[in-house]
């Protein structure tokens, strides 16, 4: 099996060095390219065409949200990871909403990055505890108490990702699109305060949601 095509982007050289190193290690993993700025992520994404590009939010040159829209038009079947020390709503937000299909914080235990750059691989959202939270926030302004009422809609994706199915078999089974099976994960993940697939499956049976 082909090993996951990586590129880092970070300002900073140790970070850049460190996750070189931490990276590379994995049998699965291969790094192909760099970059310090957007510009040169820009660069080198459209040049190496990876799987994954594992990205921090602020950067010299395009950042943020607009960095992760312009490198999915130059590159669309690339998935965007972002890894960054900020989680307010000003830098999760607009991110998620460019189309990132991972947000974790620098914080996250080696062995939960792994997890993420593989599940990214695979289209799956993986999302930092916090950032679940801020996006929840979102999802219910008005209700400072957590929830977990989840929509028939959310229950019966949430099914079928119980049974094993990928975004893109959950799609064709509700006949809806793969983009709008990932928008009710980021929901579903929110509601939940969970980080990814198996721990929402996980907190529902826990629940009595499924």
């Amino acid at each position: 099996m082909a090993a996951l095509r990586l590129v880092v982007v970070d300002d900073h050289p140790v970070v850049r060095d460190g996750l070189r190193g931490m990276l590379g290690a994995q049998p699965d993993f291969a790094i192909v390219g760099e970059a310090a700025t957007g510009s040169e992520a820009l660069t080198v994404v459209e040049a190496v065409r990876p799987d994954v590009v594992l990205t921090d939010l602020r950067l010299p040159g395009p950042s943020g949200g607009a960095l992760i829209r312009l490198l999915l038009e130059r590159v669309p079947t690339a998935r965007v990871l972002v890894l960054t020390t900020h989680d307010t709503d000003s830098d999760v937000l607009p991110a998620v909403e460019a189309g990132a299909i991972g947000y974790l914080l620098k914080d996250a235990p080696r062995e939960e990055l792994f997890r993420a750059v593989r599940a990214a691989a695979k289209g799956e959202t993986v999302l930092s505890p916090s950032v679940a939270a801020v996006l929840l926030a979102r999802v219910r302004p008005n209700r400072p108490a957590p929830t977990t009422r989840l929509s028939a809609r959310e229950r019966e994706i949430l099914a079928l990702v119980a049974e094993g199915r990928t975004n893109r078999e959950t799609a064709a089974a509700l006949f809806i699109s793969e983009a709008t099976v990932k928008t009710h994960l980021l929901h579903i993940y929110a509601k939940l305060e969970v980080p990814d697939r198996a721990s929402a499956v996980s907190a529902a049976h826990r629940r009595g949601i499924l």
